[in-house]
């Protein structure tokens, strides 16, 4: 999943939100030097990510895209997925998501002695751009994948990946929607069990 899903599945205690936002740049045992309601942001986030990337629903998803992009193809489903997410954001909270990205926004820049360095580097185009609530539209998709296409030196052509988002739409909503009701149990469950972990 991407930043807005790992962002939406933290819950609401902060720390665990900052943890599971920066995890990707978090490799190894190096998670274990943070405070410990960021590591279990980490392992969350880690889980997420084993739990969806063995999924057959999403690889389903990820299949319709394999023969133009290869193995770019989840991370173009993690950012369709995320969407999905943010286009039907009223399901999922009474939070606008407008205030939800403010908020997040806000306590990225109070935690941001705690980011790793690219996370630094990452926040000033993600808030100038407002990655979170533009995922909504299908013109913020595009945004997020030419930036992903010109980070790979243009190899990848995730760029093009919104040619087959509008062609078979219903058919990567369908399959979010069903998979993201599992990830949400799912990831409730986790974290329970992360937090009995650490209390052990």
């Amino acid at each position: 999943m991407n930043f807005l899903a790992h962002i939406y599945l933290s819950g609401e205690d902060d720390r665990i939100t900052i943890g599971n936002f920066i995890a990707d740049k978090i490799h190894g045992k190096a998670y274990k030097k943070y405070p410990i309601d960021i590591q279990k942001g980490i392992l969350l986030h880690r889980e997420i990510d084993t739990f969806t990337d063995a999924h057959p629903i999403v690889r389903q998803s990820t299949k319709r895209l394999h023969i133009n992009y290869g193995h770019y193809s989840s991370v173009i489903v993690d950012i369709l997925y995320d969407h999905f997410l943010a286009k039907n954001w009223k399901a999922y909270s009474t939070i606008p998501l407008k205030d939800f990205t403010v908020s997040f926004y806000n306590l990225l820049e109070e935690s941001y002695e705690i980011l790793p360095l690219r996370i630094k580097n990452l926040m000033p185009f993600m808030i100038a751009d407002n990655w979170l609530l533009n995922y909504s539209k299908i013109e913020g998709v595009q945004q997020v994948l030419d930036g992903m296409n010109r980070r790979t030196k243009y190899k990848s052509k995730m760029n093009e990946a919104t040619k087959e988002l509008k062609i078979h739409y219903n058919e990567f909503e369908e399959e979010f929607t069903l998979f993201f009701d599992e990830l949400i149990t799912f990831s409730k469950n986790k974290l329970i069990e992360i937090n009995l972990q650490y209390e052990l």
